[in-house]
């Protein structure tokens, strides 16, 4: 299977910009760590960039590990990946926002999701704003995101957005989000997330490792 990156569901690619139209548009990386097309944890993530998106000026990119996983199993090194897990991990490290989302698998996240950020250079996203998402088969896995993914991207020097979004099986429909309560989260996630990308913090060294 070849990785392909998409773009969020039903959201054409953007057409031709100038160089300089493109550096004025944020770069949303979404990352989908479900093994399973379609996905609710593909299509919670493409929401959640798509109402970033409805804010600023943006480019989406959707990376769905049941793509790129084949990939990346099995392989220990960077430099031993195909060109394109190489080209998915290079999407990630240059993204202005990141939106990042997992099924829960045993209290965690899928493991080739772990594998993936494994690979990612542990100073390519200090200080990027990253959203964080996820799903499961029912509501007791909400705190995932906080004893998980929040941890996880800490260790990058990442900055965590405020709000998180966790949506059970329940509230998706015809592969969308459909639960008011979830759709309104992602809008307060967007909201929140904005003054974290209209001013982002100048360059900063690394702390030390």
């Amino acid at each position: 299977m070849t990785h392909h990156r998409s773009l969020a569901p039903e959201r054409p690619r953007l057409g031709r910009h100038s160089a300089a139209e493109r550096a004025e548009r944020l770069r949303i990386v979404a990352v989908s760590g479900s093994l399973h097309r379609p996905s609710s944890t593909t299509a919670l993530v493409a929401a959640l960039a798509e109402a970033v998106a409805a804010r600023v000026a943006a480019e989406i990119e959707v990376i769905e590990l049941a793509e790129v996983g084949p990939h990346l199993a099995g392989t220990l090194e960077r430099a031993a990946l195909p060109a394109a897990a190489q080209e998915a991990i290079a999407a990630i490290e240059d993204a202005d926002l990141l939106v990042v989302g997992s099924p829960v698998y045993r209290a965690s996240f899928t493991g080739l999701f772990k594998h993936l950020f494994d690979f990612v250079d542990q100073r390519a996203l200090v200080d990027t704003p990253v959203l964080l998402a996820a799903t499961g088969g029912s509501h007791r896995h909400a705190l995932t995101i906080e004893h998980q993914l929040r941890p996880l991207f800490a260790f990058f020097q990442a900055l965590t957005l405020p709000v998180g979004v966790y949506a059970a099986s329940e509230e998706f429909e015809a592969g969308l989000v459909r639960s008011p309560a979830v759709l309104e989260r992602i809008e307060a996630a967007a909201e929140r997330a904005l003054p974290y990308l209209v001013h982002r913090p100048a360059p900063v060294r690394p702390a030390a490792w």
